[in-house]
């Protein structure tokens, strides 16, 4: 399965911690789509666009991992893609990962760096790649639903 990752600022620290913990003890293909330099004054739309953008175009199986300050501005700009479903992690009870792909399918998951560790970030990033979708019948039509903007 083939996964991109982007960042701005907030994330690049944790994001460049990541990248080897996905491709080397998981065995993920990760794309990195940024940022690729430390820049205080960089906008996370610039990189997780090309996220996003790359996950749409590959589709199928393949996830996109963001990671922000809160994670929420960088899921509000992912979710306004069609086909993107992205969830928003800083913390609290695993179970908020597991749900979010056996009932949502999230196909992208946005992390709060402020308010997680590496640890923290690497054990979600594990147990949200390693959840399947229900496929439930009534998860399926919510997701019909979604798509077709109602």
């Amino acid at each position: 399965m083939k996964i991109f990752i982007a960042t701005d600022h907030a994330g690049f620290e944790l994001k460049n911690m990541l990248l080897p913990f996905l491709t080397e003890e998981l065995g993920y293909e990760v794309v990195d789509c940024g940022a690729f330099n430390y820049d205080e004054d960089d906008d996370y739309p610039d990189f997780i666009s090309v996220a996003i953008s790359n996950l749409k175009e590959e589709g199928g199986e393949a996830k996109a991992i963001i990671l922000g300050g809160s994670g929420a501005g960088e899921a509000i700009l992912a979710n306004r893609y069609s086909g993107i479903r992205a969830v928003v992690y800083y913390g609290g009870p695993e179970e908020i990962i597991t749900l979010s792909r056996e009932h949502n399918d999230a196909n992208v998951l946005s992390l709060g760096v402020r308010f997680i560790d590496e640890q923290i970030a690497k054990t979600a990033i594990s147990l949200w790649l390693s959840t399947s979708f229900s496929n439930d019948e009534r998860h399926q039509r919510r997701l019909r639903k979604i798509d077709s903007g109602v």
